[in-house]
């Protein structure tokens, strides 16, 4: 008992730890972005040749990484896999502190953020970012209608009834709260790869398939930092938080969206390489090869450590059985998912619009690299979603099939001993 107390008390002494670390990390944000908000964007990196940096990179990767959400809840109510409830809750948690660390990013971003409402007055239908602008603020929507129900049956008494009965009348009503928010996402993930892909103007970015890619990517991503953080749990608390069969399926899950994620990606390549033909791509490819590191990242980022090293760990069940190799698994798979945002969205700024492509020894590019502040702002955004989710663990019914962690090693206890109703044979020697 006295070692129960002791390792008690040194839980507790960590997690208050992290919690003050994980305020001071905030702090920092908010110190950042007051500092932004005061002084305007001039105090970052960006410019008008490159006006798109980290924030925007953080913006799309939080998108992406919360798609567990959708694709996870889309099981549940949408395709009737009810096994995949015991990670639901955690998907919809997740996606929805991706979503809101988006818009923290936006906030920052926008330059004018007293305008966000904007878009929802001034329409203009022929923009991919004001649509993408509408889905995310109705998904967002959508993540707090799936979120209320957890929060009322985990921190509600059951003296309010209203509050439960709402509760009730909201998980009657998820599978249509579900495909909408399917659809929703869907949209919008997709028209996130538009808003480069559609551009002629910068051929380092015109592909049909970014619209795919993004989405595909978004599947993969989304649930393997669902898993990842599951998995994260389980190891400091010592906890099965989710059913073995939902770990092995979310797995293979991830494991097939990053190989069609790599089949679409390198088919992509070629395509655009060896068939297509562009002279403008081509070259503004060789002016990123020869003055930054996009191709190493685009071969060792991407393909082999974001989709190939992670789909033979997701569907080889040797690997796939071995919990820390999972966690890498996933891991990687969330990284892929980063290198892949920053690659696009720095990609089509590097090569200037006025860059004459048929001048070859033209060395002049555009350089970014944040600055502090904007470091800062994203230090402030990503304590914000590990505080929210250390939060979440302790106090919400995250995980509802989470049990102690058991070893698969552990001798099963003998049987009882019985009684022999006649006189057993006595064995040679004995005295």
């Amino acid at each position: 008992m006295a070692q129960i107390l002791r390792s008690s008390k040194h839980m507790t002494l960590l997690f208050v730890v992290w919690v003050l670390l994980l305020v001071a990390g905030l702090g920092v944000g908010l110190a950042s972005g007051v500092h932004v908000l005061i002084n305007g964007l001039g105090v970052t990196n960006l410019t008008n040749q490159s006006p798109w940096g980290l924030w925007i990179v953080v913006d799309l990767s939080s998108i992406a990484l919360g798609a567990g959400a959708f694709t996870l809840s889309a099981a549940v109510y949408v395709f009737r896999l009810k096994h995949f409830e015991a990670i639901a809750r955690a998907a919809v948690f997740v996606g929805l502190l991706g979503y809101t660390s988006a818009m923290l990013a936006l906030l920052m971003d926008i330059g004018r953020p007293d305008r966000f409402y904007h878009p929802m007055i001034y329409w203009n239908i022929h923009s991919v970012l004001w649509e993408i602008t509408l889905a995310v603020m109705l998904y967002t929507t959508v993540l707090v209608l799936e979120f209320v129900p957890i929060a009322i049956e985990s921190l509600v008494p059951k003296r309010y009834h209203f509050l439960h009965s709402l509760a009730h009348f909201l998980h009657r009503v998820m599978p249509i709260i579900a495909l909408i928010g399917m659809s929703i996402s869907l949209i919008h993930q997709s028209s996130l790869g538009a808003t480069y892909g559609i551009l002629t103007a910068r051929p380092i970015w015109y592909s049909p398939s970014a619209p795919v890619l993004f989405i595909l990517s978004a599947i993969a991503g989304g649930p393997a930092l669902t898993l990842f953080l599951a998995l994260l749990s389980g190891v400091i608390l010592n906890k099965e938080m989710l059913p073995r069969k939902v770990v092995k399926d979310v797995a293979r899950l991830i494991g097939f969206a990053a190989l069609a994620y790599l089949y679409l990606k390198l088919w992509s390549w070629v395509s655009t390489s060896y068939y297509s033909r562009i002279p403008e791509r081509e070259m503004g490819l060789e002016l990123l090869n020869l003055n930054t590191p996009y191709g190493f990242t685009f071969w060792w980022g991407e393909v082999l450590l974001g989709a190939i090293v992670p789909a033979i760990i997701m569907l080889w069940s040797r690997l796939r059985n071995n919990r820390f190799m999972l966690m890498l698994g996933c891991a990687l798979v969330v990284l892929g998912l980063l290198i892949y945002r920053w690659n696009m969205t720095l990609s089509g700024f590097t090569v200037p619009l006025s860059w004459n492509p048929g001048v070859r020894n033209v060395e002049q590019i555009n350089i970014y690299s944040p600055s502090l502040v904007e470091w800062g702002v994203t230090l402030g955004i990503f304590c914000y979603g590990c505080l929210a989710f250390t939060l979440g663990v302790r106090f919400l019914n995250l995980f509802p099939e989470a049990k102690p962690l058991t070893s698969e090693a552990e001798p099963a206890p003998a049987p009882a001993e019985q009684t022999p109703s006649t006189p057993q044979p006595q064995p040679s020697g004995a005295d």
